[in-house]
């Protein structure tokens, strides 16, 4: 049996601003996103950037690459941005607790829900 968290729950909307397509924003001004930097809070992953206008995926579940010493913990667990593009597990009082439903340590993967 084969297990799949691809689309679930997918919410997305369209915002001014820029990002890079499968990397994670942050809301810099009014209606606008910009890429995060490290130890940034996200509030999306960036699904299409073109003319100045971002859609990113706000809800839902995502699979984005992590990086840092060590792998974030399935359940609950605090993330922010890794300034790459991924994630990154956070320390306690940073970042934003998500559900961590499935994490590849071969790939270096998370999927979470936003």
């Amino acid at each position: 049996m084969s297990v799949s968290f691809h689309g679930i729950g997918q919410v997305c909307a369209t915002f001014l601003g820029s990002g890079t397509e499968g990397q994670v924003v942050k809301v810099s001004s009014a209606s606008t996103v910009a890429p995060c930097a490290a130890g940034d809070d996200f509030c999306g992953v960036a699904v299409c950037a073109k003319d100045g206008a971002c859609t990113v995926q706000v809800a839902g579940f995502v699979t984005l690459p992590y990086s840092g010493d060590a792998a974030p913990a399935v359940g609950y667990a605090m993330l922010s941005a890794d300034g790459e593009g991924g994630v990154t597990a956070a320390e306690a009082n940073a970042g934003r607790e998500f559900l961590v439903a499935d994490v590849d340590t071969a790939a270096e993967t998370v999927t979470i829900l936003l």
